[in-house]
């Protein structure tokens, strides 16, 4: 043992090392900011009644007896896996482009897709307003060029959702599967080749097999973050398009209903725990993002 790297305790008990206490501001400020909040939500979606007499689950009662809330949870879920599939249909070629340039290119494009992360989200939201409304960017350049006789209707719609939000959740898509393309062998598809598979059999038996760790781990985390999406459906989407996080919110500040908020975000946060409990039976994040240092 090195002097100074830790001590040991009386009795011959395991050595502690003293490096490790400068983690104890890091853990006390996230049980402050981030555990005891969590515990405050739980705690009020089961004390928070709007009449004295009703029982711990009143609040659960009146979310699940409304057909609102459960539609709205339901697209909610449906918004998310909707998102999914457009960032993993965008993300795969990105990704594979990426891998089979050279690195100065794949750097290029690299920095292209993380370039959503440099600017404010509600700039990008309203952004996508500009581009999308009836008089934006689109629809007077196929007016001007005589290809439609009237306004697309773009924005307050699904598309206009699913474009702003695969632009921020993108990143989440390519880099995870970039870091698992990185790690694949190219002399398994030359052997492939070799042994007389064509392009794309080889691909389809060999590549795309051993990337769909990425894969995975890249839809668990998109569609994990796009859950909790308020912003984007809230400004760009029609009424079709709410999510639960608009519900929470409208409860929390309109109408001050700090239990049924509660309510709904503790079961939107324990059926995202159901979600990655049961993907963790399946991927493996720790080793998935491990390769990211290695890329």
């Amino acid at each position: 043992m090195t002097r100074g790297s830790g001590r040991r305790l009386r009795g011959g008990g395991p050595i502690v090392d003293r490096w490790a206490l400068l983690a104890i501001p890091l853990i006390a400020f996230l049980v402050a900011f981030f555990l005891v909040p969590l515990i405050v939500v739980s705690l009020r979606s089961v004390a928070d009644f709007p009449k004295p007499t009703d029982d711990v689950f009143a609040n659960y009662g009146r979310f699940f007896d409304s057909a609102a809330n459960l539609r709205v949870l339901a697209n909610t879920f449906w918004v998310a896996a909707l998102s999914t599939v457009v960032c993993l249909t965008l993300g795969y070629p990105y990704a594979y482009l990426m891998n089979i340039v050279r690195p100065r290119v794949a750097g290029l494009l690299l920095i292209a897709v993380l370039l959503p992360f440099w600017s404010s989200l509600l700039v990008r939201t309203y952004a996508w307003q500009v581009i999308l409304r009836d008089t934006g960017i689109i629809n007077t350049f196929l007016l001007d060029w005589g290809l439609i006789t009237e306004p697309i209707p773009l924005i307050r719609t699904t598309l206009g959702v699913m474009l702003g939000m695969s632009q921020v959740l993108l990143p989440f898509m390519v880099l995870p599967i970039y870091a698992v393309m990185r790690r694949i062998d190219p002399e398994y598809t030359k052997a492939a080749a070799n042994l007389g598979a064509p392009p794309f059999a080889a691909f389809r038996r060999v590549f795309l097999p051993l990337s769909l760790p990425g894969v995975l781990a890249g839809s668990l985390l998109v569609f994990v973050l796009a859950l909790g999406f308020y912003i984007t459906p809230a400004l760009l989407g029609s009424p079709k398009d709410t999510m639960i996080s608009q519900f929470i919110a409208n409860a929390v500040q309109q109408r001050l209903d700090w239990g049924i908020g509660s309510t709904m975000a503790v079961i939107l946060m324990g059926l995202t725990l159901v979600v990655l409990f049961v993907a963790s039976r399946f991927i493996r994040l720790r080793d998935v993002f491990g390769s990211l240092e290695e890329s």
